[in-house]
């Protein structure tokens, strides 16, 4: 076959077997075919990179100029914000390969202001909108308003009228909180903030393990940080072990967060409780410093790096089809447990 990137319909028809238009015709789902005949053609469109290259073309004409809106916290890059800077690497790259241009903005502290978007969004010839990390319900109904494309990235909208990308938090929750209850643990602890959307389906995730495992639901067991940071979870977690040193009772901790999770083991080494001989953590989040802790963390990982990339797929999607009836979509991209050395049955199991 000719050299991979000169590949053509030509050549792909040639090795496939098939006449010129036959491939024209699988390629493009323009007529009935034998399912053998187009899954060879595919599969070798797909091999040389055909597939690729035509998706490539076809969203280098539909994108151009997209406007990324975040708060300050996001956007500062330090140690507590390498969720959200994990998401825009990933994004920026993607947007690089395809040749398109980000106009990044930055609005607010902790928060995201409408207002300064709208003219951010008049000022430049955008196509679209992505937003990192805020769906507040009055945020959401300001970007319907623009009648633009967008996309919110690490967020949720219960009101379905713009799309959003994120991990699938409550069933990755599930997984975390259900690998515990299958190592032995009853009393798992849970200690989050009053965060955005995602994060309570966090909280929803550990819930629904209980219920699945037919097992009462420690609320007693829930533990509130003041915000996300890992001093705010060492903070958490020194209070709680003030009020009560046992702890009500828990053998393992599920963090919201990964940040949590690292000021949590902070405050169990300072009162001399051994992970994961006296009690298990998990985090959530998958963030490189969990892999450094002494235990190394076990956590629930998100894609992080794959959410800009499938965020630009559905406003490119919705680009393209141009209809104002299309529905909104909620993506959601697989979890998986990452078990290292801060998870273990609790004593006397097994």
């Amino acid at each position: 076959m000719a050299a991979r990137g000169k590949v053509g319909l030509k050549e792909i028809a040639k090795e496939a077997g098939v006449a010129l238009s036959t491939a024209s015709h699988a390629l493009n789902g323009t007529a009935p075919l034998s399912v053998e005949v187009r899954e060879r053609v595919l599969e070798i469109a797909r091999k040389v990179g055909y597939l690729e290259k035509r998706r490539r073309q076809a969203t280098i004409t539909s994108l151009t100029s997209i406007l990324v809106a975040m708060a300050g916290n996001a956007a500062s890059n330090t140690a507590l914000n390498l969720v959200s800077w994990t998401i825009l690497d990933g994004f920026k790259q993607e947007c690089e390969r395809r040749a398109i241009r980000v106009v990044p903005h930055v609005s607010g502290v902790d928060r995201i202001d409408m207002a300064e978007v709208r003219r951010a969004a008049l000022a430049e010839k955008i196509d679209g909108i992505v937003v990192l990390a805020d769906d507040r319900a009055e945020l959401v109904r300001g970007l319907t308003s623009l009648s633009l494309p967008v996309v919110i990235i690490n967020g949720e909208d219960p009101s379905m009228t713009v799309d959003t990308v994120t991990g699938e938090n409550r069933f990755g929750a599930r997984l975390g909180v259900e690998h515990l209850l299958s190592l032995g643990h009853r009393r798992i602890m849970h200690l989050t903030w009053k965060g955005r959307t995602t994060i309570r389906r966090r909280f929803d995730g550990y819930a629904d393990a209980y219920l699945a495992a037919g097992l009462p639901f420690p609320q007693d067991l829930v533990v509130e940080a003041a915000g996300y940071t890992p001093a705010q979870g060492q903070a958490a977690m020194v209070a709680a072990l003030r009020r009560d040193p046992q702890l009500g009772g828990a053998t393992a901790i599920f963090c919201a967060a990964d940040n949590l999770a690292l000021g949590c083991l902070s405050a169990l080494a300072e009162a001399g409780i051994k992970v994961p001989e006296q009690i298990s953590v998990l985090g959530f989040d998958g963030i490189m410093p969990g892999e450094f802790t002494q235990p190394p963390l076990s956590t629930i990982q998100l894609p992080i790096g794959r959410l800009g990339e499938a965020a630009l797929s559905l406003l490119e999607q919705r680009v393209i089809a141009n209809d104002p009836l299309r529905p909104a979509y909620r993506l959601e991209l697989g979890c998986r447990l990452v078990r290292r050395g801060s998870i273990a049955p609790p004593r006397g199991a097994g």
